[in-house]
């Protein structure tokens, strides 16, 4: 699902946000099924790391300025990169089976795919600015 081309009139319009909205329900559907004495631990991080993604394209894009709206989504590169860090710890705790883990780490996946080629973009549109 491409939407290059596609006017952006909201953050709301930009796949990256659309995605990583994607991962927040599939991460919250995922801490439903740990252990309760988790839900103040490693669930309480994982929610708000995966929360911080969508919200920081969101405030980047909010800003109307390429260098904020690039510095905003290396922001949410490092939130991404906490997520699949805290599933890569309840694989390895024993708290979730790779099987339930699988649909949103492949979602982080695609989240960062998606995120890298958006920053890239972003940094090309600043290198072809005049100085």
């Amino acid at each position: 699902m491409s939407n290059e081309g596609a006017v952006v009139r909201s953050y709301r319009d930009l796949v990256a946000w659309q995605e990583s909205m994607r991962l927040v329900e599939l991460v919250y559907a995922l801490l439903s099924t740990l252990p309760v004495d988790e839900r103040y631990g490693l669930a309480s991080q994982l929610k708000r790391c995966s929360v911080s993604i969508p919200s920081n394209i969101a405030e980047g894009h909010a800003r109307e300025s390429t260098r904020e709206f690039a510095r905003f989504i290396s922001i949410a590169r490092g939130s991404l990169a906490e997520v699949e860090t805290q599933l890569e710890l309840i694989s390895r705790l024993g708290m979730s089976s790779a099987i339930a883990l699988e649909p949103a780490v492949a979602c982080c996946d695609e989240v960062g795919r998606i995120l890298r080629g958006l920053r890239k973009s972003l940094d090309n549109k600043l290198a072809a600015l005049p100085r």
